[in-house]
């Protein structure tokens, strides 16, 4: 039986879901697009196993293939990244932060992250957030004029404070981190130097960002966005640490990994091995760079000039609207990027002064500058326009035009 004979409904919605990606823009930095393989992997029959443990050492039986698979992409991981210890296990980027944090914290103990209204991420220690509440979070952001971060100025907080953990790494900073400054801070206080990579991750095996290794002790990092692989999250850190970290994943805070995304990360990091990944990685960059230039031609204001990496933070202070609404019309036309808080935000996350956007799924789809360019202008003319319906039904007529030029899964069918 088909999905579609059991159950129409959900078919019809993936269907749409389907056509809704193949039809925009996605520019959502954190969203990108697996390959058929990976998506093959991900709708595979493991998901039928039920796996507590890790490889050689199961609380089920019938573990044989799944104990091989899980060791292929500990391996990979392991050598993509020259990390001396991979837990592959974390179901998502979240619990792979938390997972950390309760390996060496007690509730009350300081944590040091970036500010999530200066790009940080909710479990970097934001107060809503569980990391934020157990933890006694101190938070450091970006300097005010230039919109970088100041290593000094981290540096005399972590003195300050004396955290037990220091966290790099950020969800919404168009710009290089220095990670080996990051640890050599932490060492100073006798800190845990913890990075976050999620964001960038396909952009350090590329060779295109600063890798955390080998000087960080613990690196997190989710396996999709420029990774490009499927929802999951990987835990690596140095051999010293490896026991405790993966006590705390199982049985301290997961029961069974989910066996089917691991197959999916396995795939996904033996193509991030493949030359041809490189080139993607690099094409992401130019794509941002490019779109940046178009965005400043339409006179929008870019958090700290520009980009280094895949994401681009818009402020729209001067433009008389805010993110929730330019999020809103961008949406209506078929081009998707996020609300976002920028660096000293007067306004709610709820309905912040910024957007966020990137190129990680356009490149994918074989997006180039010149397309970029014109993705600028198309972003543009909504914000600078937002009431003019007859430019909103040109934009809309031209991301449709995009996109056919770039199909999206052209074989890929909802039975």
């Amino acid at each position: 039986m088909t999905l579609k004979n059991i159950d129409s409904q959900i078919a019809e919605l993936i269907q749409k879901e389907i056509s809704r990606q193949r039809q925009g823009l996605e520019l959502i930095p954190s969203e990108n697009f697996v390959s058929p393989a990976v998506l093959a992997a991900l709708g595979s029959p493991l998901t039928n196993k039920y796996s507590e443990g890790y490889s050689g050492k199961r609380y089920y039986g019938g573990n044989e293939f799944i104990d091989k698979i899980e060791s292929l992409a500990v391996s990979r991981a392991k050598k993509l990244f020259h990390a001396e210890h991979v837990n592959v296990q974390p179901y998502s980027g979240s619990p792979a932060n938390l997972e950390v944090y309760f390996s060496f914290l007690q509730p009350g103990d300081k944590i040091m992250g970036m500010s999530l209204a200066h790009g940080g991420h909710l479990t970097h220690g934001y107060k809503v957030n569980l990391s934020g509440k157990i933890f006694n979070s101190i938070p450091y952001g970006v300097n005010p004029k230039t919109q970088l971060i100041d290593y000094d100025e981290v540096e005399k907080m972590a003195k300050k404070y004396r955290p037990k953990i220091i966290i790099s790494g950020a969800t919404a900073y168009p710009r290089i981190i220095q990670f080996k400054k990051f640890a050599e801070i932490a060492k100073k206080v006798g800190a845990i130097s913890m990075a976050d990579i999620s964001h960038i991750a396909g952009l350090i095996v590329a060779g295109l960002h600063p890798s955390p290794f080998p000087f960080t002790d613990i690196v997190t990092t989710t396996t999709h966005k420029t990774l490009r692989g499927p929802r999951g999250a990987m835990i690596m850190c140095k051999k010293e640490h490896a026991a405790l970290i993966d006590k705390t994943v199982f049985p301290g805070m997961q029961g069974g990994p989910h066996n089917h995304t691991t197959a999916a990360i396995a795939v996904a990091l033996k193509e991030a091995s493949r030359p041809d990944f490189k080139s993607y990685a690099k094409q992401i960059i130019k794509n941002a760079k490019a779109l940046s230039q178009s965005l400043k031609k339409q006179e929008l204001t870019l958090v700290s000039g520009g980009t280094d990496n895949h994401l681009i933070l818009i402020d729209l202070t001067k433009n008389g609207i805010t993110g929730k609404q330019a999020e809103k019309i961008l949406e209506q036309a078929g081009i998707y990027v996020n609300k976002n808080m920028i660096p000293n935000d007067s306004r709610s996350a709820f309905d912040p002064s910024g957007i966020r956007l990137g190129t990680p799924a356009l490149t994918s789809r074989g997006f180039k500058e010149k397309d970029m360019e014109i993705v600028g202008q198309l972003i543009g003319e909504i914000i600078r326009h937002i009431n003019d319906r007859k430019i909103f039904n040109q934009v809309c007529r031209s991301v449709k035009n995009l996109s056919r030029q770039h199909p999206l899964y052209s074989n890929f069918k909802i039975r």
